[in-house]
């Protein structure tokens, strides 16, 4: 792959389109959609560090696996750590989803409505209209610190290096 802005998906050089954010950078904000069906903004969760992990559907083997390791991990980073998922799923899967996969620890937010995760952090998949997987840890002044940009999209990111950057943080 040439494009260091792209990920593949099923075997293919997908591009991704949006910003390109990088570590130390300021993390922008943007309105999102909870399983409530009410806005949420990233900024609501300013003052913690936080992890972003945006993922293709949580209706997929690889999404489910992380989303669920996510909330395991949440249980021992404490309060002062906020960790969301956000994909393109519709509030209405994701809420069904988290009701049947015990989801308590991690807030699942929806980008469905205008892709302005997507584009604000450069993971909107050109022609598939979903999230390329990606982590970004964010610190209480909402600086991006570190970002896992998953080259193939059906592996899971390397947890290991996630909870070593927020450990950094607290």
């Amino acid at each position: 792959m040439s494009n260091a802005k792209s990920v593949m998906w099923k075997g293919q050089p997908t591009p991704l389109l949006g910003a390109d954010i990088k570590e130390g950078d300021n993390a922008p904000d943007c309105e999102l959609v909870g399983t409530d069906q009410g806005v949420r903004k990233l900024s609501e969760f300013a003052g913690k560090v936080r992890i972003f992990s945006a993922v293709p559907s949580l209706e997929t083997g690889v999404c489910d696996a992380e989303t669920r390791r996510f909330n395991q991990i949440a249980a021992g980073l404490g309060d002062e750590v906020a960790i969301l998922t956000i994909s393109m799923d519709l509030p209405f899967t994701q809420k069904r989803w988290c009701g049947a996969a015990g989801i308590d620890k991690v807030t699942v937010l929806s980008d469905h409505r205008e892709a302005a995760f997507g584009m604000k952090y450069g993971v909107l998949m050109e022609g598939l209209r979903l999230l390329a997987r990606c982590v970004f840890v964010v610190d209480k002044n909402g600086v991006v610190r570190y970002r896992q940009l998953v080259k193939e999209t059906g592996t899971e990111p390397n947890y290991d290096e996630v909870i070593a950057a927020v450990k950094k943080l607290l």
